[in-house]
């Protein structure tokens, strides 16, 4: 069965339009970042610790004997995997440097057929193996001990966290209105890069990778910024906006998944659900 470790409206949504079929079971961790984290290992770290987190939730036997809670079954069978784009990340624009121009955009793309597994011990496994320009999709086992407890229906767990970047630093979710339209002002006029961490957990393995979407906003007035705050619409999103809402109006290109700006690469989803 396919559980998502979310409670995002927005990924629920996103996997019900793509034609999965699943169970929600939320993840509740700290989302801070580490001191000096790198947005990728910051993301694909929240993403794998809240897929984790409810997989150990799922498959701890209860007192009766089963493991974890009575969840329906489904089938999220798909079709045959294909050479599908992991987004890579391009270094951050620099000040003043332009970003306008349909023949020189400012974000590489790469193409991944598949990806290195290993039977690593994850104890002595640090954060994934994460650099500039790639995607890393880091195969391990979940840090638990239940081959002996798997259900009929194996569980399957996806968790996923997204963040917005600019000139390498995090631009989480707004803490109130005054830091809304603090990361308004940082990202009028400029390109920046939203970042989801992505990891499927099985009793068996653990997959773990990142997509990266470069994102061009108009410049914004003062005034526009506080219209905007007083939607309400920024509050809960990283980067203080929602490009499927009224934001919509301020992003003349993206370049890369729209799903991951939204909050779930779609693709990079059925990817690694494909090569379980």
């Amino acid at each position: 069965m396919l559980v998502l470790a979310s409670a995002s409206p927005r990924r629920r949504e996103l996997l019900t339009q793509a034609g999965f079929t699943f169970t929600v079971h939320p993840a509740h961790i700290p989302e801070d970042p580490l001191a000096n984290e790198d947005p990728i290992a910051y993301v694909t770290r929240l993403a794998r610790q809240k897929a984790e987190g409810v997989f150990r939730q799922l498959a701890t036997p209860t007192s009766s004997g089963a493991s974890g809670p009575a969840l329906k079954g489904h089938d999220f069978s798909r079709a045959e995997p294909d050479a599908r784009r992991v987004g890579a990340l391009a270094p951050e624009e620099s000040h003043g440097a332009s970003q306008q121009g349909a023949g020189a955009p400012s974000f590489s793309r790469s193409l991944r057929n598949g990806w290195e597994t290993t039977t690593a011990d994850p104890q002595s496994v640090d954060e994934p193996a994460l650099y500039q320009g790639t995607t890393s999709v880091v195969p391990q086992t979940p840090q638990n001990d239940v081959g002996a407890l798997a259900p009929a229906e194996p569980i399957v767990v996806l968790g996923a966290d997204t963040t917005v970047t600019l000139d390498n630093h995090i631009l989480a979710k707004p803490e109130d209105a005054a830091d809304a339209a603090r990361m308004l002002r940082l990202l009028s006029g400029r390109t920046h890069h939203v970042i989801t961490g992505v990891a499927i957990v099985t009793a068996a393995r653990t997959e773990v990778a990142a997509e990266v979407t470069a994102v061009r906003f108009l410049t914004l007035s003062d005034a526009d910024i506080a219209a905007y705050i007083a939607t309400g619409e920024p509050m809960d999103k990283a980067g203080a906006y929602a490009i499927q809402g009224l934001a919509a109006r301020w992003i003349p290109r993206i370049e890369g998944d729209y799903f991951n700006v939204v909050g779930l690469p779609i693709s990079l989803v059925a990817t690694l659900l494909e090569s379980l």
